[in-house]
């Protein structure tokens, strides 16, 4: 089982952070009481794009587009 490093809320979508098998990579579960999405990050992209991670999250939820 995979240990949680982090787990936190986006508006209605609850965020866990679990250490993976591969070293340096994060496992991103994120469920929002009917769906559920689940990526692998870099431990660096967790710490440097976080911001960037939860707007794509917030986002792909919302069913918008991600193209700008």
């Amino acid at each position: 089982m995979s240990e949680t490093i982090e787990s936190y809320k986006l508006g209605k979508i609850q965020v866990t952070v679990s250490k993976t098998e591969k070293p340096n990579r994060l496992l991103i579960s994120c469920f929002d009481g009917e769906f559920k999405s689940e990526f692998t990050v870099s431990e660096y992209e967790f710490q440097n794009y976080r911001r960037l991670m939860n707007q794509k999250i917030t986002r792909a939820f919302s069913g918008e587009s991600e193209e700008d």
